[in-house]
């Protein structure tokens, strides 16, 4: 069985098949990375949630993560998760090509790299905007990103 073997609190299983990242839903600045990576990652490698949604709490719940701290990006691969800038560079690695050079950037001392992040995650409302409710894929998204969803029985 796929890890985690369940995601939901409702009991759903879950089909895995890559990384998956957990975002900010109702915000901008995360609503673009998140369109950006799906676009430049043909392959679906990735699968997303939003840190709001009931799955998302569940698996930073599973992680001992915070389900306040909306400022976070997480990146969970298998049994590890990874935060902040470093998911970041890890999710530029997995879309492979030109946009492997950023992971250079590894080399910064995590602290450095993580004042950097926290910096914009604290004004990126002010800078980006905010939605009112947390991002719910339309019909169209569904269709052609259905690939980058998470399957629950």
């Amino acid at each position: 069985m796929p890890f985690p073997p369940k995601l939901s609190r409702s009991g759903k299983n879950v089909v895995n098949k890559g990384p998956i990242l957990l975002f900010d839903g109702v915000c901008n600045l995360c609503d673009s990375l998140v369109q950006f990576v799906i676009r430049h990652d043909p392959k679906a490698k990735f699968s997303f949630l939003s840190l709001q949604s009931e799955e998302g709490k569940t698996l930073l719940t599973q992680f001992h993560l915070s389900t306040d701290d909306m400022d976070t990006f997480v990146m969970i691969e298998g049994d590890r998760y990874f935060d902040r800038s470093t998911a970041g560079l890890r999710t530029l690695w997995g879309l492979g090509g030109r946009w492997r050079l950023f992971y250079i950037f590894i080399v910064v001392p995590r602290p450095i790299r993580d004042c950097v992040y926290t910096f914009i995650a604290r004004r990126r409302y002010r800078w980006f905007g905010k939605k009112e409710t947390c991002m719910i894929p339309t019909s169209p998204w569904i269709k052609t990103q259905k690939k980058h969803t998470i399957d629950t029985d």
